[in-house]
């Protein structure tokens, strides 16, 4: 049995063996055997993939840097009137409202300046009434003088009449000479007495303008008169400094007793109303324009994150603005890429207490 012959296979004309162009590439073949480096292989291009898109998604859409801080407007507050210091109602580091005294001051030399301002404000419109007074009876006496002249006018005429037909009379001799005479003499008298109306009526046209430029001058007194009461409030409400907005007193060093003179510094003043100040490169501003979203992150809060937005750009960078700007023209010139201050504000007011010079790390979302 083991000897016997195989059957001889015959095929048929029409098959022919299998060619190298029908088999399967050698690379298929590769893979099939090493299967699990192709999935490693596989699965490493897909994750670096993944990552790429979620490194272009969260941080390759924004650019931070960690030069800014809290930045504000933070005044000295000084008396404006040389005066002692009363009470000081606030402590430091205390949060306080717009309109809260920050300090009182001895206003009792200023109270008297008022009232003695108030006082020639009363005198001069006293003088005032008397001009007017004055004024009124001048006119009164300027009517009667020139009804006085108008009198001694009419009785001029009368003498004049009366002297003519006596001369003509003591001609004729009708009446004799000393009636004719009288008559002349009357003449003379009512002559007299209406150029003394006259001369009495230009006198008292002549008070007029006196009595009006005392009015004049009184009104003056009175305008001084009131602008030294302005004043005097003026001083008197200064011995009662207040809070400019709302904020913290900070570096408090007025206390009760001492003496505070013009411009001496009492507090400072931090308003609440902060924003951030972040020095971007120069190479990254064609991504930042006024809008752009910004998360900031404040490293006194680590795990919050604070919404704002670009608010302005300095048209400059910070060493051109500094005390002793750099001069490129003289010496040695190294090329530095320069930083450009950005203000950040933010969109809600922070519930938190924000000082100036706090660090923050900015990012501006630019995609």
């Amino acid at each position: 049995m083991e000897n016997a012959a195989k059957p001889t296979v015959y095929r048929k004309a029409d098959e022919e063996l299998p060619s190298s162009k029908n088999r399967p590439p050698a690379w298929t073949d590769a893979l099939r055997k090493h299967r699990l480096i192709t999935f490693a292989v596989t699965g490493l291009l897909i994750a670096a993939v993944f990552t790429l898109a979620v490194w272009q998604i969260t941080v390759g859409s924004y650019i931070s840097t960690d030069d800014a801080f809290i930045d504000d407007r933070a005044v000295p507050i000084s008396s404006q009137v040389n005066a002692a210091i009363v009470d000081v109602p606030v402590t430091d580091n205390e949060l306080v409202a717009a309109g809260s005294v920050l300090v009182r001051l001895d206003n009792r030399d200023f109270k008297e300046q008022a009232n003695r301002a108030q006082a020639q404000i009363d005198q001069y419109k006293a003088n005032i009434a008397h001009a007017d007074a004055e004024l009124g009876a001048l006119d009164a006496r300027v009517d009667q003088a020139n009804k006085e002249a108008a009198q001694s006018q009419a009785a001029l005429t009368f003498a004049e009449q009366e002297d003519q037909r006596y001369q003509r009379l003591v001609k004729t001799g009708a009446v004799t000479v000393e009636q004719a005479q009288q008559y002349a003499s009357n003449l003379l008298q009512a002559r007299a007495a209406f150029a003394a109306a006259q001369a009495n009526a230009v006198a008292m046209k002549k008070q007029l303008p006196v009595l009006q430029a005392q009015r004049r001058q009184a009104d003056a007194e009175l305008q001084q008169g009131e602008v030294s009461l302005k004043q005097a409030d003026i001083n008197l409400s200064r011995t009662v400094i207040e809070a400019p907005a709302a904020g913290r007193v900070a570096r408090l060093t007025a206390g009760p007793g001492e003496y505070a003179t013009v411009g001496q510094p009492l507090l400072m003043f931090i308003p609440r109303q902060v924003w951030v100040t972040a020095n971007f490169k120069e190479t990254a501003l064609h991504y930042l324009h006024p809008g752009a979203p910004v998360d900031v992150q404040i490293d006194a809060y680590p795990g919050r994150t604070f919404k704002g937005h670009v608010d302005t750009v300095q048209p400059g960078s910070g060493t051109a603005f500094s005390l002793l700007p750099p001069e490129n023209a003289t010496g040695n010139y190294v090329k530095i890429v320069q930083r450009v201050p950005v203000k950040i504000v933010f969109n809600r007011p922070p519930d938190v207490l924000l000082g100036p010079g706090m660090s923050v790390v900015p990012k501006v979302r630019v995609r």
